[in-house]
């Protein structure tokens, strides 16, 4: 541990905690607040009210020691948590956090088709895709008044592609016609643009995107797959089912599977995800893909995770 004329250096942390409609949660909330340090001591254990809870005088060790976990906990809550924070010496860190009710529900208000067309024009379009103005307003409605978990679903992942820069344009630029009846909590079906997937591959090679090998184990009838590799969780999986094609205003269009899985790495997936789902018939909930994308893009400072809708 690196020393100075008072003794080890610290470090401090400042948790900020927010709800499911990405404001700071109230204060009335009595949280338990862990912090354990990378030797996998806990420094720190108490009750704390929120949503701004600074933590001075963390020990720094000058090695992995400093990649903190922090975790934080409420009465009828979900525990939410982020690791590594890695705490320097004398300065400050900070973390933020989301809190969700276990009972949390979808709140669309804010995607209401009257004001998708002027607040979402790119998702406007892509609903409306294929069918006459009347009939994608009522199939879009039935989605959202029967179906919140797979419109959930659709929001977040369209939210992260519209944040993936390719070589040219945004991964949802590419997107022309949704498959409705294949549309799920857990991904979506959908026409693109044939050139996505040179423009995928491309930023492959850049370090955008790691090739998953063996796509079609995962999902049958794909022909290749590629993961973002920008975040520790909740990154876009990009799967092509080349050998599904059509022709939509004269551009060629192949099947892309968009998902968004909880973990970066295969194994942890596998193991963590895709195995436990098939044993319990479970799947991925799109309330914590919205909590560990938006956690994950605070923590790497990009822009705000904002789908067009809230958790309450």
């Amino acid at each position: 541990m690196p020393a100075t004329k008072n003794g080890p250096s610290k470090g401090n942390l400042m948790i900020n905690i927010f709800d499911g409609r990405r404001e700071p949660i109230s204060p009335r909330h009595n949280l338990l607040v862990r912090i354990i340090d990378g030797n996998q001591n806990k420094q720190f254990e108490g009750r704390r009210k929120g949503p701004n809870i600074p933590c001075s005088k963390l020990p720094v060790f000058d090695n992995f020691g400093d990649n903190y976990t922090i975790i934080v906990s409420a009465k009828g809550h979900c525990d939410a948590g982020f690791t590594p924070v890695k705490i320097g010496p004398n300065s400050w860190q900070r973390v933020d956090l989301m809190l969700l009710p276990k009972d949390a529900t979808f709140n669309f208000s804010q995607a209401r088709w009257d004001g998708l067309q002027t607040l979402q024009p790119k998702l406007f379009q892509l609903l409306s895709s294929g069918t006459a103005s009347a009939s994608a307003r009522k199939r879009y409605e039935n989605l959202m008044e029967n179906q919140g978990p797979t419109l959930a679903a659709f929001f977040n992942i369209t939210t992260a592609m519209a944040a993936i820069y390719l070589p040219t344009g945004t991964a949802l630029d590419y997107l022309k016609q949704l498959i409705w009846d294949q549309m799920y909590p857990t991904r979506f079906f959908a026409y693109a643009e044939k050139q996505m997937v040179n423009q995928v591959i491309e930023a492959a090679g850049h370090g955008q995107f790691a090739p998953e090998y063996g796509s079609g184990l995962l999902h049958p009838g794909a022909t290749r797959s590629y993961k973002q590799v920008q975040f520790g969780e909740a990154n876009v999986q990009l799967t092509f089912h080349e050998g599904d094609t059509k022709k939509i205003g004269g551009v060629e269009c192949v099947v892309v599977e968009p998902d968004i899985d909880y973990y970066r790495d295969i194994g942890a997936h596998a193991l963590l995800e895709v195995i436990p789902h098939t044993l319990t018939g479970s799947h991925t909930d799109p309330r914590e893909v919205y909590v560990l994308r938006w956690i994950a893009g605070r923590h790497a400072g990009v822009p705000e995770f904002n789908p067009p809708y809230t958790i309450v």
